[in-house]
């Protein structure tokens, strides 16, 4: 287990989120009769569950934290106990500054108010009087790009627009402590592109962002840390590239456990037309098998080099990144690549698609079989907007057998 440190910081920053020892506890009885009676005997006839035990870290400005675990884990415990809206079992929880959830968006709208009418009730139940909603209205609104919509009622929003408004109220006043819970999965692409904008904003000035998302390529883009929670407890805090390794070893392990007979091959990838998506996927010299090779058999590279080219497509004006995974088939990983990563750019075809091709040159890979994911970021880096896992497999012949995954260059003295 990678163990928090509590060691006082040189600058004796006070921790905006300080969490000491923090537990929640679930009373279970079998019936209602049993609880009124356990309430007046003041015996013990119920179950206890610990949805949370044990949890200590502390935040300081400008830190971001990101959780990570399995569902169940306990995450959206913590993060209620972090917003307030659940009160601890045991334990100390220390906040400093204006705190921001974003828990379940548009859970405190009234369906038969406007948006307007939204903005100053759901205003009111996160302190903001009428008096400065008055100052934010607007700004507000042009946010969510709601427009005319906000003199309608919310009962005929589709749920796109409610989380738009919400989200723009939410995050009206610039917070000093942000709980975030799956943001980047509100909306379409652009409009979560803006929300991971006005979080990354929020982030350079200071404010101390708690981050829970099973995105672990966001969590590592965005968070300095991360807490890795497995049933209720910590298992591992510590810097993010090593706790999401850890986590990513528990997930292979469980995926191994639980996965089908080899081998149903690559997914078939389903592209949505009418948003950014990839296109094609292509990989250079690979040999397939002939008729009479064994079912799942990749097909083989029959190169030095490997070259792939990944082709997409997104709305006019709309400038992507394109990333690379490699791994071998049971999902240890063997090299990741980007443009954004490596200061380059796709270039456009004749037909106005998005096309990067990237070549690695005699390719160090020992025998075995890979396989290829592509992903379509948008102009930062930051917001996946498609995503092809698994789309293509390739099998690698070394001239020596020899163990572990690649060949690193190296000299003997």
């Amino acid at each position: 287990m990678l163990l928090p440190s509590h060691a006082a910081r040189p600058d004796g920053a006070q921790p905006t989120l300080d969490a000491q020892q923090l537990g929640k506890e679930y009373r279970l009885y079998d019936s209602p009769a049993q609880r009124l009676m356990s309430l007046l005997s003041n015996r013990r006839n119920y179950r206890s569950h610990w949805a949370l035990q044990g949890v200590t870290f502390q935040l300081r400005r400008g830190q971001c934290l990101g959780l990570i675990g399995d569902n169940g884990a306990g995450k959206s415990t913590l993060l209620k106990l972090l917003a307030g809206t659940l009160q601890p079992s045991c334990g100390t929880l220390a906040r400093h500054g204006r705190v921001t959830a974003i828990l379940e968006l548009g859970a405190g709208f009234h369906p038969d108010f406007t948006g307007r009418q939204n903005l100053y009730f759901g205003g009111s139940l996160i302190g903001i009087d009428a008096a400065q909603m008055r100052t934010l209205e607007a700004s507000i609104i042009a946010f969510s790009e709601l427009g005319d919509a906000m003199d309608r009622p919310i009962k005929t929003y589709s749920s796109g627009m409610v989380v738009r408004l919400a989200f723009a109220l939410v995050t009206a006043l610039e917070p000093q402590v942000l709980i975030i819970d799956e943001a980047l999965a509100v909306g379409d692409q652009h409009f979560q592109k803006k929300c991971v904008e006005r979080i990354e904003a929020f982030r350079n000035n200071g404010c101390t962002i708690l981050f829970c998302s099973h995105s672990l390529y966001h969590v590592q883009r965005l968070c300095d840390q991360a807490l890795w929670l497995h049933q209720g407890q910590m298992r591992a805090l510590g810097p993010t590239p090593e706790v999401v390794a850890a986590y990513e070893a528990h997930v292979r392990l469980q995926e191994q456990a639980e996965a089908p007979p080899p081998d149903a091959g690559p997914e078939a990838p389903r592209p949505a037309p009418n948003a950014a998506h990839i296109e094609a996927v292509l990989l250079d010299d690979i040999l397939q098998p002939d008729a009479n090779a064994a079912h799942g058999t990749c097909g083989r590279l029959d190169s030095p080099h490997l070259r792939m080219t990944v082709r997409a497509r997104t709305p006019e004006g709309v400038q992507p990144h394109i990333g690379l995974l490699i791994e071998q088939v049971d999902g240890v990983g063997v090299t990741s690549v980007a443009t954004h990563f490596d200061g380059t750019q796709p270039h456009q075809d004749s037909t106005g698609a998005w096309v990067a091709t990237v070549t690695f040159p005699d390719i160090p890979l020992h025998t075995g079989q890979y396989k290829v994911s592509a992903y379509l970021f948008d102009n930062k880096g930051l917001v996946v907007y498609d995503e092809w896992k698994d789309c293509q497999r390739f099998s690698q012949v070394f001239a020596q057998s020899t163990p572990g995954i690649v060949r690193l260059p190296h000299q003997w003295s």
